[in-house]
């Protein structure tokens, strides 16, 4: 049912200063689309877009943003998945039990606190880099999502959504358990804490991790553009590298590394 991640929306109340952050961030240039009460940038990667949304005055998306904003502050807001068709697809996750709402070409499907949209396939271009293409942001490589069960997340996102459960782990080190389901050219991660009690309270948005082709040129760039970013370190799959940035625009948590292992296509 579902083919891919399209795209995820980020809300901010500064959207001049979101889309300045995540244009040095990410070293691509946005498209810029102004509809129904809000200001969008989109900046289009080969498997997905991020949105940047902040409210600008009447209308529905509008309202929905500032509403989001008063309830939980900035930040990840929505991911949206691409389906063949759209009114079918919407139909299945509410005989699945699902609360499915449509938005004329859109629905929007609430669960676990959470709230997803399906769409069709977006064939937009991708957004021209800044400056070098090698230190540009090259792909998202996973979204993360944190829940306090992971066993509702199975049924969730598995069995109820249907995307591909890839790898399901528990690390006693890290006091944490990971699933990992293929999205398309990307990772939907779960996380939960092996330490805390099983609960029913919903599920988060967590961080956004990054692509790039050269750690060590995105590094200096992103260092250059402002941002608080930690030294390139080694990566834990072998021969990788890995930094983070640590004050990410809409206080997003964010993560540069080389290509996942789980998007190898052997």
């Amino acid at each position: 049912m579902i083919r891919a991640l399209d795209h995820i929306a980020i809300a901010v109340t500064d959207f001049d200063a979101g889309v300045d952050g995540y244009r040095r961030l990410l070293g691509r240039e946005p498209d810029l689309e102004p509809r129904d009460g809000a200001n969008r940038a989109w900046f289009r990667l080969p498997n997905m877009a991020l949105e940047v949304i902040s409210a600008s005055g009447e209308g529905g998306a509008g309202d929905r943003v500032r509403a989001r904003i008063e309830a939980a502050g900035e930040g990840t807001w929505l991911a949206a998945f691409q389906v063949d068709d759209v009114a079918a697809a919407g139909r299945l996750l509410s005989r699945r039990g699902l609360e499915v709402e449509t938005l004329g070409a859109f629905v929007r499907v609430h669960a676990a606190g959470l709230t997803f949209v399906l769409t069709a396939r977006s064939d937009a271009a991708l957004s021209p880099p800044t400056g070098r293409e090698a230190a540009a942001v090259a792909a998202l490589d996973h979204l993360v999502v944190t829940t306090p069960n992971p066993d509702r997340a199975l049924g969730l996102y598995g069995a109820k959504f249907g995307l591909d459960l890839r790898l399901d782990r528990a690390n006693e080190q890290w006091g944490a358990r990971q699933l990992f389901f293929r999205c398309g050219g990307a990772v939907f991660e779960v996380g939960a804490s092996l330490k805390a009690p099983v609960t029913d309270e919903p599920d988060r948005f967590g961080g956004l991790a990054w692509q790039v082709s050269d750690p060590d040129a995105a590094q200096a760039r992103i260092a250059a553009a402002g941002f608080d970013v930690s030294p390139v370190r080694a990566g834990r799959k072998p021969g990788t590298k890995v930094f983070t940035v640590r004050d990410a625009p809409g206080d997003v948590p964010t993560l540069m590394l080389m290509p996942s292992p789980l998007l190898d296509p052997a």
